[in-house]
């Protein structure tokens, strides 16, 4: 029986990948540096401090990563702030009240740096139903790289084969493979550049999920 959910945060809580991207954009501009759109989409999943690092390689930038990923950090933080059209993605607030009061473990393991965690669950008011919120920041390698799941996990308390993944990014999801972690895949109607072949189910709405389908997941690992 699931007793564990493990919540992506970007593109699975809140729609913040476009202005993730549009942030980034500028900052781009600022640092004179031609990113395209096809190789941002390969980054979704990762942290900062990985895709700060791989186009620091790429584009022999001087500045250092820990600044770059402050800066980028800074104007996420100052554009969320400014605008009042950001919301939950349809259903999932739904879901995670439905889960809480029927007693599952809610835990949100994210790539983003926590400030930014902090400042989305602020304003949604979703810090009472998680127990625990893991950053990929602190640690060495990000998605797809297992460890993150891998945390939140231990911090559950309970055995992979009593948690499930939702993610939507590729990276996401190879992740929670790569963890040995049943995933569900969220696919948004206007996303269509990642590839989710590797989850173990898809849904479209989060309408489709509940605590009675959840908890009796048989996660075969």
């Amino acid at each position: 029986m699931i007793k564990t959910v493990l919540f992506d945060m970007d593109g699975v809580l809140v729609n913040s990948e476009p202005l993730h991207h549009q942030v980034s954009k500028i900052q781009f501009q600022n640092l004179k540096i031609d990113v395209s759109d096809a190789l941002f989409s390969t980054f979704t999943g990762n942290s900062n401090k990985m895709i700060y690092q791989k186009l620091k390689e790429r584009f022999d930038l001087r500045a250092e990563v820990t600044d770059l990923v402050i800066e980028k950090n800074r104007l996420f933080i100052e554009a969320f702030n400014a605008d009042d059209n950001h919301h939950l993605i349809s259903g999932v607030k739904d879901l995670i009240i439905d889960l809480h009061q029927k007693g599952m473990q809610l835990i949100v393991a994210s790539s983003s740096e926590m400030e930014i965690i902090d400042a989305i669950f602020e304003r949604f008011g979703l810090n009472e139903y998680f127990s625990h919120k893991v950053s990929g920041a602190d640690f060495p390698e990000s998605k797809p790289n297992p460890a993150l799941f891998l945390k939140a996990v231990e911090l559950s308390g309970h055995n992979k084969s009593e948690c499930i993944v939702i993610e939507d990014s590729f990276n996401g999801i190879k992740a929670a493979k790569a963890a040995g972690i049943y995933c569900i895949a969220y696919k948004a109607t206007e996303v269509n550049t990642q590839d989710q072949s590797q989850a173990d189910e898809i849904i479209h709405d989060f309408a489709d999920l509940n605590f009675e389908k959840i908890s009796h997941i048989i996660a075969k690992l």
